[in-house]
């Protein structure tokens, strides 16, 4: 990352600033019962990253996954800010290479709620490609592996 402008910071799960982010990402769940959210990543290794603005925040979870897939996965994005998607997810990448090698990155993109009319589009400019569906979901995966 040396000479590219730095995007991201690390923060923890909870980040006040991010909350607010993650509330308006389609995977948040508010509790049925009314308690207040304090955490968003779920159980296992991660990492947070925001923005200095927090404008953009992007979750790395490494955990074992029920649906079998395998690798780092991002369990969270969102990009309110004037940055491109496609670098900030590419810089998010090159961090989550750095501290896990060699390691399969996917996510699931909800077709149904997202606005474009290519969904994972930014991903895929990032160098993403769609390796399936979830079958319960029907969510698109998308994968991407470290490059030499």
């Amino acid at each position: 990352m040396s000479g590219l402008k730095r995007y991201w910071y690390l923060t923890k799960d909870g980040d006040e600033y991010c909350m607010d982010l993650f509330k308006k990402h389609y995977s948040h769940r508010p509790y049925a019962d009314g308690r207040k959210t304090k955490l968003f990543c779920g159980p296992g290794e991660k990492i947070v990253l925001r923005t200095w603005e927090c404008d953009a925040m992007f979750v790395w979870r490494k955990y074992i996954n029920d649906a079998g897939e395998k690798g780092i996965n991002c369990s969270i994005f969102r990009n309110e800010s004037k940055t491109k998607s496609s670098a900030l997810i590419q810089q998010a990448d090159e961090i989550a290479f750095a501290v896990w090698s060699d390691c399969r990155h996917y996510t699931y993109v909800n077709a149904e709620k997202i606005k474009s009319v290519n969904p994972g589009y930014c991903f895929k400019k990032a160098g993403w490609r769609e390796c399936g569906m979830t079958k319960v979901n029907k969510h698109i995966i998308l994968e991407k592996y470290e490059t030499a």
